[in-house]
């Protein structure tokens, strides 16, 4: 019998191996950790993803862990309001957001109820198993080897099973590094969720209610010419300055509530080839993206969702190698579109960024200029987002 193994349990792997194994499909789906517990993982999903998921038949599933959907976004220049827009913005569904711990050990648990799923966790691959030039399995840490027709690399940006087919990826510079917090939430953004970006001189953060009850997230951007001590520096006192006074006054209140940040190192790029025989690599193991309005979990999915459609039913068949790695390329090549276009976006809107952060001259005549010119900010932003949020192609489940 055909089988797959998935390297990697965050939202591509457990979404891609409960289509496989409600479609018969026997998989082994392996996770390094032992939980879904790491310190950071992204929680917004777009309209976008909001469809792959209730194309997968999963929207109740969603309905079943904390989520928290936004209201709005809001952009603070130097104390002052440069628009704001309200959710959905003409979509069907507004963004949402979804702590992904508690998603990802359901969709686990409705794989689990299938045969034909075994989850391996706390075991890392270490090495990728051979058979002449094709890829046919995987070594574990502990020694033990596991065969399969095809091994899927679903293991992130930092992917293992990228580096040992030795898959290039190709990165953007890097030009920013986010450090992350989590502190007590402010009735405001409990009444109204509003993702709100604060930019005050060269100094940029957005801040929103997080999915998880009672807690603010914040994201401080740091650029290259920019240092910070992430252990020394007072943080109430650093965001409180940049801040409205309603928003100073809370840092300031529950200052001893600031989490210390995590820092995330941001790698974006793609893989020039996401296949090698007996091997496929998804989401940002083949296409690591920038947090930028959170693309992330959104692309993931809708490469779930073409995998499925492409390799179902040769999967079926029980094809033969060879027939399995003639289907690899039609996957990438459907894909990657979406994924040149997206990442172009993510950063065309990351330099509008850094433009505003840098240049004094432009923050001061937007100021000044903003009540004339807001409603043409504000709708030169929307347009701006409508491929990101919505999709860039056409994505629809087949199988």
């Amino acid at each position: 019998m055909t089988q797959i193994v998935i390297v990697g349990a965050g939202p591509t792997g457990a979404a891609l191996s409960l289509l496989f194994v409600k479609r018969g499909i026997c998989v082994v789906l392996i996770e390094a950790a032992k939980d879904f517990q790491r310190v950071f993982r992204g929680e917004g999903l777009m309209p976008s993803g909001l469809n792959a998921l209730q194309q997968m038949g999963l929207s109740p599933l969603l309905e079943s862990v904390p989520h928290r959907s936004l209201t709005g976004w809001e952009f603070i220049l130097n104390g002052k309001q440069l628009f704001r827009v309200d959710e959905p913005m003409g979509a069907e569904q507004p963004c949402t957001l979804v702590s992904q711990p508690p998603l990802l050990s359901a969709l686990i648990a409705e794989a689990q109820t299938y045969a034909e799923f075994e989850l391996i966790s706390g075991i890392a691959v270490k090495n990728l198993l051979r058979k002449g030039d094709r890829v046919a399995g995987v070594i574990l840490s502990d020694g033990q080897e596991i065969s399969a027709n095809l091994v899927i690399g679903a293991d992130g940006r930092n992917s293992l099973v990228r580096q040992r087919a030795g898959l290039e990826l190709i990165c953007q510079p890097k030009s920013i590094d986010v450090l992350w917090f989590k502190l007590a939430a402010h009735p405001r953004f409990i009444e109204d969720n509003v993702f709100t970006t604060i930019v005050n001189g060269d100094r940029v953060f957005s801040i929103f209610h997080g999915a998880a009850e009672g807690k603010l997230h914040l994201a401080w951007v740091i650029t290259a010419d920019q240092r910070t001590d992430d252990k020394q520096a007072n943080w109430a006192e650093i965001f409180a300055a940049l801040s409205p006074s309603w928003l100073a006054e809370h840092f300031h209140t529950y200052a001893d509530t600031i989490e210390s940040p995590i820092r995330l190192s941001v790698i974006v790029g793609r893989c020039p080839r996401w296949y090698a025989p007996g091997i496929l690599l998804l989401g940002d193991a083949a296409h690591p993206m920038s947090p930028v309005r959170a693309q992330g979990i959104n692309l993931a999915l809708r490469d779930v969702i073409v995998a499925t459609n492409h390799l179902v039913s040769v999967l079926h068949a029980s094809a033969t190698d060879a027939e399995i790695d003639a289907v690899l390329p039609n996957i990438q090549a459907e894909r990657e579109p979406e994924i040149i276009r997206a990442q172009s976006l993510q950063l065309q809107e990351a330099s509008q960024g850094n433009i505003l952060q840098k240049n004094q001259f432009i923050r001061r005549l937007l100021i000044l200029l903003a009540p004339l010119l807001r409603d043409k900010i504000r709708q030169s932003w929307v347009k701006r987002q409508q491929q990101m949020r919505q999709g860039i192609t056409q994505v629809k489940l087949t199988v």
